[in-house]
């Protein structure tokens, strides 16, 4: 933020030098509770409705910081922060934004995901720091060079899963370190999402029913070129690979955040996957691969290393799949959640709730242990603060190095939850079969991941989902 530092310190050499032999109580010049420009951070906000407007707002902070921009590709849907922050000059497209607003010292991004990778490396290599809603990216390839020009550019970054900001997640890793149910191998993960369709293409372009106010061909940005489509903003589109991650990608970064942590892991050495879609159905022969399937199971091992010397397997379920409760968890009354985790060790299970709430230390022969996280406020609220107060201490600060998902952290996390989306879509590759009978459903096998080349090795069909494609004038650099 040597931007914002040499800013500080003009404003502070004016006024001493202004000021002469006279010093003047800052609480005189501005009242109580008065905070300096100096000391303030200039917001920006991509997507400043819905999601954007809480994490506008939490940035904003009561105005410990400024509200400098505001953009949104649906201004009526953006109507409570424009009206919340009058100054604050709007645009429908980001990158004028960010080409005209030179008071921007970091930008909240709470878009569609498959937006998210090309609005925070321009932010980054004008020198802003962001804030990314969950998941960061949309592909694999892109959460690694949002990882990388982060610590080329030197910007303070987080990654909005509020969770990791939990004190629980803190008492996880606590109880894994301290071997309280010893070498854990097996971690089952899972939720009730998708709460919006799935497991079905998309609807028919009708142009004729976009609302005047939105800027539509922004909002498609890098996707193909699409007439107005009902449905999918504001909410509908996380069920389509074009714009979305599917349940995986809405929830993994919030729910393998805790286990992730705990065990210490890197990136994943394998993944598979099973699906139930409308298009399994013998009497449905609908063919969806617009659409995330409506529930899945996706597998991903880990490689065995000085904290988990058997390796450890990561198992995912969604659209209401849950897996069996053990019978030491039976026996304690433990009822799971519509979301959640479960850590298998060989001396006992470590159960935690969605954002890391309410982690449990279950043992053979002993009462379960409870830390309970109901004296937290706001989770939303920390996790953003930790970010604008490390921006304002800057790159090589405690502050920033205490976040609990910049991208250092944050960019190889996210590689992982996208694994299970890079076996799903492998799965849903088809072609016709040489006797003209139906259709051979060829991607359906483990895929073997070469994290540090960025690349599936055992079948090569599956490298095409690690990017994708970019439409002309929305490329993404180096990609």
């Amino acid at each position: 933020m040597a931007k914002l530092n040499s800013r500080r310190s003009f404003i502070k050499k004016s006024a001493a030098a202004s000021a002469g032999f006279f010093i003047v109580p800052r609480n005189v010049l501005g009242g109580p509770g008065f905070i300096a420009p100096s000391d303030q951070l200039g917001i920006a906000a991509v997507g400043s409705g819905g999601k954007g407007s809480s994490d506008l707002r939490n940035a904003y902070n009561a105005g410990v910081n400024r509200v400098v921009a505001l953009c949104d590709i649906d201004p009526k849907r953006a109507g409570d922060s424009i009206k919340a922050h009058k100054k604050a000059k709007f645009y429908y497209d980001y990158r004028e934004m960010l080409e005209k607003e030179k008071g921007i010292d970091a930008v909240t991004i709470s878009t569609p995901d498959h937006t998210h990778a090309l609005i925070a490396y321009d932010a980054m290599m004008r020198g802003k720091a962001v804030y990314v809603q969950k998941p960061l990216t949309h592909t694999i390839a892109e959460a690694r060079l949002l990882t990388e020009t982060a610590r080329a550019q030197k910007v303070v970054t987080q990654m909005g899963n509020q969770g990791g900001s939990n004190a629980g997640v803190n008492k996880v890793i606590e109880w894994v370190k301290s071997n309280e149910v010893g070498t854990i191998s097996k971690v089952n993960v899972w939720t009730n999402r998708p709460v919006w369709p799935q497991g079905v293409n998309i609807k028919k372009e009708d142009a004729s029913q976009r609302p005047e106010d939105i800027a539509w061909d922004l909002w498609i940005g890098p996707a193909k070129s699409r007439q107005y489509t009902p449905g999918l903003h504001p909410f509908d589109w996380r069920g389509f690979w074009e714009y979305g991650t599917g349940a995986l990608g809405d929830m993994g970064c919030h729910l393998f955040d805790a286990p992730y942590k705990a065990l210490g892991l890197g990136y994943p050495s394998g993944v598979q996957c099973s699906v139930a879609d409308v298009y399994s159905q013998m009497w449905t022969p609908d063919y969806t691969p617009e659409g995330c399937p409506i529930s899945t199971r996706v597998t991903i091992d880990f490689p065995a290393d000085e904290l988990n010397r058997e390796g450890v397997v990561f198992e995912w379920t969604d659209g209401g799949i849950q897996p069996a409760i053990p019978d030491l968890l039976v026996e304690q009354n433990f009822r799971p959640d519509s979301s959640g985790v479960m850590m298998f060790g060989s001396k006992g299970i470590i159960t935690v709730d969605t954002y890391g709430n309410n982690p449990k230390l279950f043992r053979e022969g002993e009462e379960m242990v409870h830390y309970d996280t109901s004296f937290q406020e706001n989770l939303d609220l920390k996790h953003n603060q930790s970010w604008t107060e490390a921006v304002k201490a800057g790159f090589d600060s405690a502050e920033h190095k205490a976040l609990t998902s910049s991208f250092d952290y944050a960019g190889p996390f996210t590689e992982t939850v996208l694994m299970g989306n890079l076996a799903i879509r492998s799965h849903q590759l088809r072609r016709p079969r040489e006797n003209g009978r139906g259709f051979d459903y060829y991607g359906r096998r483990k895929l073997y991941w070469d994290g540090n080349s960025m690349k599936v090795t055992n079948f090569d069909e599956a490298n095409q989902f690690v990017t994708k494609p970019y439409r002309t004038g929305w490329e993404l650099a180096n990609l």
